[in-house]
């Protein structure tokens, strides 16, 4: 872990950047200080095509980054990195704000420990590496 999960209306288009947005946060969780180990680290889109947003009768469009952490990170490391994060993705977005009705939300969770499996080889890669 992490697992970051970006949902965004398909109303966007180009315009919302995706690709570029994901290769940011991937960066952000990488330079945790050691916080996320790289090999948890999995960041990924989902486009939006069936949704409503406020009353319906706009073209408004939303952005909603979910983020998913292992339990036991430090409440101020917690409050400063995610606080960092949801500015560069405001920035990312400044854009769209300037040119459309537009919503922005991110929310962070903790995993539940007892609900949490998982395998996964790619850490032992990451040792090997310079």
């Amino acid at each position: 872990m992490p697992h970051c999960i970006v949902e965004y209306t398909s109303n966007l288009g180009e315009d919302a950047q995706i690709r570029p947005l994901l290769k940011k946060l991937a960066a952000k969780f990488r330079d945790s200080e050691g916080v996320f180990p790289t090999g948890g680290i999995r960041v990924r889109a989902i486009r939006l095509d069936e949704y409503v947003v406020a009353d319906g009768e706009a073209d408004d469009a939303f952005v909603n980054v979910m983020v998913k952490i292992g339990s036991g990170r430090d409440p101020a490391f917690k409050e400063r990195f995610f606080g960092e994060m949801f500015e560069m993705i405001k920035a990312h977005f400044e854009p769209v704000f300037e040119t459309r009705s537009f919503a922005l939300s991110m929310y962070v969770e903790e995993a539940d420990k007892d609900g949490s499996y998982k395998e996964n080889n790619i850490h032992a890669r990451l040792k090997h590496q310079p």
